[in-house]
């Protein structure tokens, strides 16, 4: 039995899964806050079934991109637990999760807000259970996302969707190409494509979120770096930097 949780966008989502089967999934959005409502949510979802946090086989978590405060709550919930209760700790990629409720068989791109003007983007195709990435998660304007989107023959789906829709359509996209739901990642979608890993005290440590980019604080001129390593150095590197 795993607890699984995703924090990348305003939207908490919080499943408790039994093997394949799943017991139930819950979500908590605005106006509540994460941090206020994630550990009285995970004791009442486990309290509603019979479930002592000794019990569960372990965590899984959504790794983002999304939300850099959301992201390391969660991330941050779930280590502190696995550690203390020596239970492995798997993550997700939150874009992954959403393209798993996406379309079968077809190119989809899933779309997330980094701030105002700019937005992830994943693409994928989804076979049954599993979600092939066909690309790196990039990183695009509002303007470029919606001319690529325009010329090319996938849907969109995701929580960008929400702030950016009519902006899509102003520019010419086919309404028809974003779709209604899912808009939030699901952490029941989440836990079915985490892997199944032993507790390892190193990997749960180096579990990171995935960040494409330094949050507005770091990247803010008024404020002198802190001391260690730069915001860079956790940061997935981006395709043409890999070896």
């Amino acid at each position: 039995m795993r607890l699984a949780l995703d924090t990348s966008t305003l939207t908490l989502s919080l499943a408790l899964v039994d093997g394949a089967r799943l017991l139930e999934e819950v979500r908590i959005g605005p106006p509540k806050r994460q941090s206020e409502v994630l550990p009285g949510a995970i004791t009442e979802l486990l309290d509603k079934h019979g479930v002592k946090l000794e019990q569960l086989d372990g965590f899984v978590c959504g790794l983002g991109p999304g939300s850099f405060t959301g992201l390391r709550i969660g991330v941050a919930t779930l280590k502190g637990l696995a550690w203390t209760l020596k239970k492995p700790l798997a993550g997700f990629g939150s874009l992954d999760a959403l393209a798993l409720e996406g379309p079968e068989g077809v190119e989809v791109w899933a779309v997330a807000v980094v701030r105002k003007g700019e937005l992830y983007r994943g693409r994928f195709r989804r076979s049954g259970d599993g979600v092939e990435r066909l690309a790196e998660i990039d990183l695009l304007s509002v303007a470029d996302f919606a001319r690529q989107l325009k010329e090319a023959n996938v849907p969109a789906l995701g929580p960008a969707l929400d702030d950016y829709s009519q902006a899509f359509v102003d520019a010419g996209v086919d309404p028809a190409k974003l779709l209604a739901k899912p808009r939030v990642p699901s952490a029941a979608c989440g836990e079915r494509l985490a892997p199944r890993l032993p507790y390892d005290e190193d990997a749960l440590f180096a579990l990171e979120p995935t960040y494409l980019k330094g949050s507005g604080a770091e990247e803010n001129p008024k404020f002198p770096p802190l001391p260690g390593p730069p915001p860079t150095a956790r940061m997935n590197p981006a395709p043409d930097e890999k070896t």
